[in-house]
């Protein structure tokens, strides 16, 4: 996933056409934060605490117990028996 986000960002930046365009989002993107400040603060605070909140909480699940098999008793007696 890393790779083909970094192969995407590597095709972006090469053309000065692409570069320009990122530069203009971001320059509009500084402009939306600081004319929407109280809402956008919360959104861009959502943003980047809901992947750290989601990897905590996948890290730190409780592990399953794996069932016991019902026929390791019989695994060391002879079939023939």
């Amino acid at each position: 996933m890393k790779s083909t986000v970094a192969f995407v960002v590597f095709f972006l930046l090469i053309a000065p056409k692409s570069r320009a365009m990122l530069a203009g989002w971001m320059g509009d993107a500084g402009t939306w934060l600081v004319a929407w400040a109280p809402f956008s603060y919360f959104i861009l605070a959502f943003v980047l605490v809901a992947p750290i909140a989601s990897w905590l909480l996948m890290t730190r699940w409780p592990k399953q117990a794996e069932p016991e098999n019902p026929l390791a008793k019989y695994k060391r007696e002879d079939v023939w028996e």
